[in-house]
């Protein structure tokens, strides 16, 4: 029987999944290898000097003090944003599932239209927007989250969605509520503890977006990262690599931790 079985099983095998995990991080790392090696060039071919990451990190030269100033504005915006989906997106998504069932079908496109909606046709729209959110809350950047919140819908909904349909909302809610447990308790300290995957998840892909979004900034005149990279790369090439470099280590580092906690938190329940 064990035999059978064994011959049934479907997958890659340990070697096919080794070639596969190879294939995948030599994609990764060979573009990410290649920016570290650009930067690390001297005028002298073959010779290599981490004399501009040093620069970089001394802050001796005020030269790069724009970068600095669109990287904090990226970190801001990022948060915001986060904030934004969480507070919004996340009892919407709830409230429909429990007691608007019909518009479920409805709140997924809404949320899965702007991934077809290319940027600059977002931002023609939002820009009279942008108008009156400038009267109300000024010019900052941190306003660009209310633009950056409808760009990562898509991707929060499908994160947080997983999540809502790998648990029995309903039968969860009504145990609380049987318990005499109000709403906000049950939404607080039954539903939201069960949803910490998809939230890990949206938040992490939300980050990584609005640290790699260049063009409702550039569009609205508003300093991010992206569009602070675009300035000193007309000036110094490899600075401008080194801190796009940062940025997507960070990202990356971001989705490891996010999933290596989801694997832990699994493994934990399931023991």
């Amino acid at each position: 029987m064990s035999r059978r079985s064994a011959r049934l099983r479907l997958g890659p095998g340990p070697a096919a999944k080794a070639v596969i995990w190879t294939l995948l991080g030599l994609f990764f790392l060979v573009p990410l290898l290649s920016m570290l090696e650009f930067t690390l060039r001297t005028a002298r071919p073959g010779v290599y000097s981490f004399d501009r990451w040093e620069a970089v990190f001394s802050g001796e030269t005020t030269r790069y003090d724009r970068v600095y100033q669109g990287l904090g504005n990226s970190l801001v915006l990022a948060a915001v944003t986060v904030a934004i989906v969480l507070l919004v997106l996340l009892p919407t998504m709830v409230l429909v599932e429990l007691r608007f069932a019909r518009l479920r079908r409805l709140l997924e496109a809404v949320c899965l239209l702007p991934i077809m909606i290319p940027a600059i046709v977002m931002v023609v729209g939002l820009a009279p927007t942008y108008a009156v959110v400038t009267e109300i809350f000024g010019s900052g950047t941190w306003t660009l989250a209310f633009a950056y919140g409808i760009t990562v819908l898509p991707f929060a909904y499908r994160a947080i969605q997983s999540n809502l349909a790998a648990i029995d909302l309903l039968t969860l809610s009504e145990a609380a509520r049987s318990l005499g447990a109000g709403w906000w308790t049950v939404f607080w300290r039954a539903i939201v503890p069960n949803l910490r995957r998809g939230v890990l998840a949206a938040s992490a892909l939300s980050v990584a977006v609005v640290l790699g979004e260049f063009t409702i900034a550039s569009l609205l005149s508003r300093v991010n990262l992206q569009t602070s990279l675009l300035l000193i790369s007309q000036s110094d090439p490899f600075v401008a690599v080194i801190f796009a470099l940062l940025a997507l280590v960070f990202a990356f580092v971001l989705l490891v931790v996010v999933d290596r906690l989801v694997s832990v938190r699994r493994r934990t329940a399931k023991g």
